[in-house]
């Protein structure tokens, strides 16, 4: 037993340590990223084919064994496509480095503070007169393709054009704004709509439109209800409802400074928000 131990204690080099450490992180991360998406009840029923699979090998029972090999061969085929807005997000977010400086870091303070000002005043006054709206604002993942389904302006930030976009009798008032930095770029856009089955009926096609592109990117979205003038946050296929206009300011101002050298990013803000405003419901 002695020599069994020291085998398995001496035998073990520092690169098999760091191989395994490796193989526990990207497990973890994947488990992580599992948890917080539609996947976890898929790959619980997945883990239920392959427990049966297993208990009918053992028990000979021949006829159901081939059907469920047969069906872990196609599933294979099928997970790629069930799984394809999961798949994007999470090669999406491999491809981001946090040494490429985005649209934000390179606005100065008192332009943000400007920017900020401006978001904040639009929505404050949406959010009053009940006016539906759908701002968002681009990330690390480019929405050039959305953009274009679109009108371009290419125009300055200002609560002028953002209040005129959105006005009723506009043209351009049912679809998505789509802002680059300090830019307006587009208006009148057309963005996915989400694959999330559980959202409340209440819903309608606005969140459901903002809450789409936040599971195919990292781009930000406010959402202002036609119905009842209330704010809403979707970012990282998530919805976040009841926003007071101090929780907006915080966030645009804090995507606007957020500095991708320092070790505080935007994401666990956004978390942080969002688990306020649930423990306040």
């Amino acid at each position: 037993m002695q020599e069994i131990y020291n085998n398995i204690i001496y035998g073990v080099r520092i690169v098999d340590v760091i191989d395994i450490a490796l193989v526990a992180f990207v497990l973890y991360k994947i488990l992580v990223f599992i948890h917080e998406t539609r996947a976890e009840q898929l790959v619980k029923g997945l883990l239920v084919i392959v427990l049966a699979t297993f208990v009918s090998d053992k028990l000979k029972l021949y006829t159901l064994n081939w059907i469920l090999v047969n069906t872990m061969t196609l599933g294979v085929i099928a997970l790629i496509i069930v799984f394809q807005p999961e798949l994007r997000r999470a090669l999406e977010s491999i491809g981001r480095s946090q040494f490429i400086r985005t649209q934000f870091v390179r606005i100065d303070k008192e332009k943000a503070k400007s920017i900020t000002a401006s978001l904040v005043k639009a929505i404050d006054y949406f959010s009053s007169k009940s006016i539906g709206a759908l701002i968002v604002l681009e990330q690390e993942t480019a929405l050039s393709d959305i953009s274009e389904s679109g009108t371009k302006i290419d125009a300055e930030i200002s609560t002028e054009l953002i209040g005129n976009i959105f006005y009723e009798g506009s043209p351009l008032h049912d679809g998505a704004v789509i802002i680059r930095g300090d830019r307006i770029m587009a208006a009148g856009c057309v963005l996915p709509l989400t694959q999330d089955k559980t959202l409340s009926r209440e819903l309608g096609t606005r969140h459901r439109a903002g809450l789409g592109i936040t599971e195919n990117s990292d781009a930000v979205v406010f959402i202002v209800s036609e119905e009842t003038g209330i704010i809403s946050l979707a970012v990282n296929g998530k919805l976040t409802r009841f926003l007071d206009i101090k929780s907006v300011e915080k966030t645009i101002l804090n995507l606007y400074l957020a500095d991708t050298d320092s070790k505080k990013t935007r994401v666990p803000f956004l978390d942080s928000l969002r688990r306020n405003n649930n423990a306040k419901k």
